[in-house]
């Protein structure tokens, strides 16, 4: 299943919200440098859809805010 998703990176309450257009808003704390804002939101949609990290693949927009992710749910 693949989700659109906007990142917003240096938040101060980090967190996952969806918006009336089905699209998610995953605030990190994470800076957005070296990926650790890509990470971190690796983590929160783990932990969004209950399943492992290594299960959520970033498909599309690795350097920006409008990314599309890919949750391989076996």
């Amino acid at each position: 299943m693949k989700v659109t998703v906007i990142v917003h990176p240096n938040s101060k309450k980090p967190r996952v919200e969806k918006d009336l257009l089905g699209t998610l808003n995953v605030y990190v704390s994470a800076p957005p440098l070296e990926g650790k804002a890509n990470k971190a939101t690796i983590e929160a949609l783990a932990d969004y859809f209950q399943t492992s990290k290594s299960q959520v693949k970033l498909i599309s927009g690795a350097k920006s805010k409008h990314k599309i992710f890919e949750n391989m749910i076996i």
